[in-house]
């Protein structure tokens, strides 16, 4: 089930719930429109491909209104005005240099900007608790995060007069946020089938530069601690969902579990010789093969979108100039598991912030993003493609090999392959290098 299939019939699913939460006021629709504006404007809209876009604002929203109906906090009618502002904005950071929002910057832009100060103030709501339930969606909430968001929150109950001398008010806010930070980490996950998932966790990991090899152990851990520490929210929650939203998550939750089962199996199997990873040079004869092809392309499939070249697919594979490197499962025949491919840097069409010198030149290899099968990231197969990649363009007599590859990694391999940037890109830090074969 995929509730939203583009942002028209996600701020259509929210209007529906402002009218019910009796929320019609003009300004309610504006704060939505103008944040699908800005979010749009600013270049985090449905095409940044990142996890806090707009389609997360969105969900976030709409499903922070749909379960208000839990039963842990009663929510008043004002609860729920403070609720739906505070979700539509909660992690809207326009001068993002890394895709996690920083809390301040979303609390600087709200405090400043015109128009939305404007229709907070036609609304009638005070700006402080606003700026509360967004510090309390701080993650993790804990050491010293959880400790700069808590003095700030203390100096903003104390700069409203609703909240000032008024104890339990504040600890019922406290709770709302509460709330809101469950909602925003259970929504997406219910809101969708484990394809859309697993989407998001590669999203998350491209946006914060993450290696492959943590996509799984992240999400692992990430539930785990959903529904161990914040059991006595999740399950309120989760209680007033439709089934198809509550198997939706709990399929999610599942699966991650069983992929990161699979892939201990892998690393225990590698760990004790019992698997061989195996890079192979691959004869013309096996490439013009469908199988062989359509091996590839699904393993192609698994990265994240910015890093699929699909372009011709098929007919590059086919083409003997191109250079493929296959890994392969204990011997020359096993199954396939990951590739490296590259050719001819003039044959791409790359980002249009790349400028490259040799560009034209004819002397330059293109090595596209590795491709390795989920479950057996981190356990060399990579380097020994790229490795043996790298030795077939030296053969074909290019003199520098160009790439994408996470910043820490190009850092690493000035000193052993004197790596140079060419162009870095923000706030993946997933950047384009060249070294020379």
């Amino acid at each position: 089930m995929q509730i939203f299939a583009n942002t028209q019939v996600m701020r259509n699913n929210i209007l529906d719930l402002l009218i019910e939460n009796r929320l019609e006021d003009d300004c309610y629709v504006e704060m939505l429109d103008y944040t699908i504006d800005l979010f749009e404007s600013r270049g985090l809209g449905r095409d940044y491909y990142g996890y806090h876009n707009i389609n997360h604002e969105l969900e976030v929203t709409y499903f922070s209104l749909l379960a208000s109906k839990q039963e842990k906090i009663k929510f008043t009618h004002d609860d729920i005005k403070y609720l739906y502002v505070a979700a539509l904005f909660h992690d809207f950071d326009p001068e993002k240099s890394v895709d996690k929002p920083h809390e301040e910057s979303v609390l600087k832009f709200i405090a400043t900007d015109r128009k939305l100060s404007q229709l907070i103030k036609t609304a009638n709501i005070d700006l402080e608790i606003i700026k509360v339930l967004i510090l309390r969606t701080t993650y993790p909430w804990m050491g010293e995060l959880k400790k700069n968001a808590e003095e700030q929150i203390k100096q903003c109950f104390q700069n409203s007069e609703l909240t000032r001398n008024n104890v339990e008010y504040q600890k019922h806010i406290m709770d709302i946020g509460w709330y809101l930070t469950v909602v925003d980490r259970i929504s997406g996950y219910a809101l969708g089938d484990f394809a859309k998932a697993m989407e998001m966790a590669k999203m998350n990991a491209h946006a914060l530069a993450w290696r492959p090899s943590l996509i799984v152990r992240s999400a692992v851990a990430y539930f785990e601690e959903l529904l161990n520490k914040e059991t006595d929210m999740v399950k309120p929650v989760l209680k007033v969902l439709s089934n198809e939203m509550r198997k939706n998550f709990f399929d999610t939750v599942l699966s991650f579990m069983r992929i990161r089962q699979q892939e201990i199996t892998i690393q225990a199997d590698c760990a004790y010789k019992n698997l061989k990873l195996i890079p192979t040079i691959e004869c013309m004869s096996t490439r013009n093969e469908p199988e062989f092809i359509n091996s590839l392309h699904d393993i192609l499939l698994e990265l994240p979108r910015p890093l699929q070249f699909l372009d011709n697919f098929e007919k590059s594979v086919k083409d003997p100039d191109t250079i493929i490197t296959t890994l392969r499962l204990n011997d020359e025949n096993g199954e396939i598991v990951g590739y490296a491919k590259g050719g001819l840097l003039e044959n791409y069409h790359l980002r249009e912030e790349i400028r490259d010198e040799n560009y034209g030149l004819g002397n330059t290899v293109f090595l596209e993003p590795i491709a390795v099968k989920m479950g057996y990231w981190g356990l060399k197969g990579g380097s020994e493609m790229r490795h043996m990649f790298v030795m077939q363009a030296h053969s074909k007599k290019f003199k520098y090999l160009t790439s994408f590859a996470l910043r820490d990694v190009i850092n690493a391999r000035i000193e052993k392959e004197q790596a140079e940037f060419v162009a870095k890109f923000d706030p993946e830090r997933w950047d384009y290098y060249r070294i020379r074969i």
